[in-house]
This record gives C-alpha cells, sequence and structure tokens, in this order.
C-alpha cells in the first residue's frame, strides 16, 4: 500500500513538472531556448541577441513581458530572443553559463543584450520591477542596436525620415521636414496625432539646434515620474519613442 502510494506520488511529482515545462516554453512560444551546448553556436549568428537569464521554469509578470517582446520580434531576421534555464538543483543545468556572465540567482531574470562584433554583452537595467516592460527591453535593444523596432506611437516611414533629419545638414533637414509634411497628409486619422510629433520636432531642432531632443526628453522623463492620468502617460511614452528615433545610437 506504501509502495503504491509512494509510486502514485511520485508520478504526480513527475507529470507536475513536465506540465509546469511545458507550459514555461509554452508561454514563450517565440522564444528559442539556449543552454551551455548551443549558445556558443547560435547566438554569433545574429546582429543582436537579447537572452534572458532566468530559473528553469519561469513565470510571472517579467516573464509575459519578454514573452510579449518575442512575439513581437518573430519577423525580425536580424535579432534573436532567447532564454537560458538555470538549475541551482541537480545537475544544475547551464550554472556554468551564468557564472560566465556574472549573471547570479539574485539577479533572475537577467537580460543581457549580445552585439555581433562586441566582446561584452549590456546589461538590461531597471530602478524598479514596474520598468521591465515589453516596450522598454524593445527601447533598449534600438537605443543600443540602431536596429529599427516599432514602438507604440512610431510611424516606421517617419522613423526613417527622423534618422535621415539628423544625419543630414540644414538644408537636407529643411527638405526632409517638408516631405514629413506631406507624408503626414496621407496618413489615417489615427496616425495623424504621432506624425504632428514629429513634424514639430524638426521645427523645434531646426529653431534652437540638436539640444532640443535632449531637452524634451529630459522633461518628459521628468513628467513621467510624476502622478499621470492613464492616457497623459501613454501619449508621453510614445513622445518619449518617437524622440529616440532623433538620437544616436549609444555606443558599446
Amino acid at each position: 500500500m506504501m509502495k503504491k502510494l509512494f509510486l502514485s506520488s511520485l508520478w504526480f511529482f513527475v507529470a507536475l513538472c513536465f506540465d509546469m515545462e511545458l507550459s514555461a516554453a509554452d508561454d514563450c512560444r517565440a522564444c528559442v531556448q539556449l543552454n551551455q551546448y548551443t549558445f556558443d553556436k547560435v547566438v554569433p549568428k545574429f546582429k543582436a541577441a537579447v537572452v534572458k537569464f532566468d530559473v528553469a521554469f519561469p513565470y510571472g509578470e517579467k516573464h509575459e513581458e519578454f514573452s510579449k517582446v518575442a512575439i513581437t520580434m518573430k519577423d525580425q531576421p536580424d535579432l534573436l530572443v532567447a532564454e537560458v534555464g538555470v538549475k541551482d538543483f541537480g545537475n544544475k543545468d547551464n550554472s556554468e553559463l551564468a557564472q560566465r556572465y556574472k549573471v547570479s540567482k539574485d539577479d533572475y531574470p537577467q537580460l543581457l543584450l549580445f552585439v555581433q562584433g562586441k566582446t561584452e554583452p549590456v546589461r538590461f537595467v531597471v530602478e524598479k520591477d514596474a520598468d521591465f516592460t515589453a516596450d522598454n527591453i524593445k527601447r533598449f535593444v534600438r537605443k543600443k542596436t540602431g536596429m529599427y523596432i516599432g514602438l507604440p506611437g512610431c510611424v516606421e516611414k517617419l522613423d526613417r525620415l527622423a534618422e535621415e533629419f539628423r544625419a543630414g545638414g540644414e538644408q537636407e533637414r529643411r527638405e526632409i521636414l517638408n516631405k514629413a509634411k506631406v507624408f503626414e497628409e496621407t496618413l489615417p486619422e489615427d496616425y495623424r496625432a504621432a506624425a504632428k510629433v514629429y513634424v514639430k520636432t524638426m521645427e523645434r531642432i531646426l529653431e534652437r539646434g540638436d539640444v532640443f531632443v535632449q531637452t524634451e526628453q529630459t522633461r518628459i522623463e521628468g513628467l513621467l515620474k510624476g502622478k499621470l492620468s492613464k492616457d497623459k502617460k501613454r501619449s508621453m511614452e510614445e513622445k518619449r519613442n518617437i524622440l529616440q528615433s532623433f538620437t544616436h545610437r549609444d555606443e558599446l
């Protein structure tokens, strides 16, 4: 009787663990699962790879936010979104890989951004847990790599014009501003508000110089730290995303 009870409990535990593993994998269907044997074979093949080091069976809001990144980036051929599940029990799978990049279990989940041609990855660092969001992760990747990643509030065509504007001389900038105004008129009403932010930003830069972007970013960051309505906060976040198109990529 005791033996049967033990076997039943054992099978229940195995089934539970199996279900947890399937559930974790299913939660991040678009993530590539890496381990110490595949990591060095896969990561260097991509222009950029954002890798989450986490417990073996991750769950919770942060895992869900990372899963959103993987899903939205699934058609981006140059970016790898992957996970490394680390066990601190049994055979301690991938623990050596975590140690190699100085990731401890107190850091989980820890995101590392690997960029082709660079020897060291960049850590995704947030001030508070609430900042671990899909949008912030995408913003981080875009800022550090220069890779185009559409962010909320952004319009790809206008993002491209913003990049040209940033690199152009005064005459070129005026021509690009005119292109942006013409393109704005072709957009559906839902995108007009965003287009006006691009146009207004170009006009302010022409009036005040490139310093306007940094000044405006600082102003918006200050507002976002205060109490805002949900709609106002979203509007400020979208403006911040648009402004990023006018800034230079960070050097790693």
